[in-house]
């Protein structure tokens, strides 16, 4: 397998762990304010091949102790569970940035104990999926299926909603609780405009907005913050 990306190490991406972040090609979606749209649309090239991964992994065994997979999206790619059984035979653990589309894999993932954190984007509300997410349709028995087995595979997750002003209302939010009632930890995270986002127009919720979308979510789930916010 190629790989897209590799930040050497965060403490940010897989919460607490000192891990690396590695980004693999290719989404089925084309959300407008993604941070990473060359990847999700496959025009960046690969920086190095699986065999590199893993060595710089070894040299790491002691001073990193997790790897965080994103993309993209990790779970388009057949060899993930190939890949992620030789991260953790190395000691590693494992957590997975993914949008919800792939129920087979991720059962796959979780049913042979190849992942150990989970986050999963909940784009927006089921009547606003398929606009937040650039495409034509979404299946969104999908993403109910992906939501269900996080919340009973017993593993730690979290589901997480990038929040863009011309997307998003405290009314979606609603909704998106309903969606993920009794959920352990959601995020609301806060757009921020890079050079890499595809399309211009795209802003952040006022305080005020977050504060409402944060209070129309909150009583759904047991743990809802913000993230990202001033």
């Amino acid at each position: 397998m190629k790989i897209y990306g590799l930040q050497k190490m965060t403490l940010l991406d897989y919460p607490g762990h000192v891990a690396c972040t590695v980004f693999l090609n290719a989404c089925d979606f084309r959300c407008p304010f993604c941070h990473n749209y060359e990847l999700a649309c496959g025009t960046s090239p690969a920086v190095m091949e699986e065999e590199e991964l893993l060595a710089f992994l070894k040299k790491r065994t002691g001073l990193l102790d997790g790897v965080a997979f994103t993309g993209g999206e990790p779970c388009l790619h057949k060899n993930l569970p190939e890949l992620l059984r030789k991260v953790k035979d190395m000691g590693f653990g494992v957590k997975l940035d993914t949008n919800g589309y792939h129920p087979e894999m991720l059962e796959k993932l979780l049913n042979e104990g190849l992942v150990d954190y989970v986050a999963m984007d909940i784009k927006n509300s089921p009547a606003k999926y398929a606009e937040t997410c650039g495409v034509k349709a979404v299946d969104m028995e999908k993403i109910r299926t992906c939501i269900r087995l996080l919340m009973t595979a017993g593993i730690p997750y979290e589901f997480r909603t990038t929040t863009v002003d011309e997307l998003h209302e405290p009314e979606d939010f609603t909704q998106i609780g309903e969606l993920i009632k009794g959920a352990e930890h959601f995020y609301i995270q806060v757009f921020t405009d890079r050079d890499t986002v595809p399309f211009e127009g795209m802003h952040a919720p006022t305080r005020e907005k977050l504060d409402a979308c944060l209070a129309a979510v909150s009583p759904y789930v047991q743990d809802a913050q913000l993230r990202g916010a001033d």
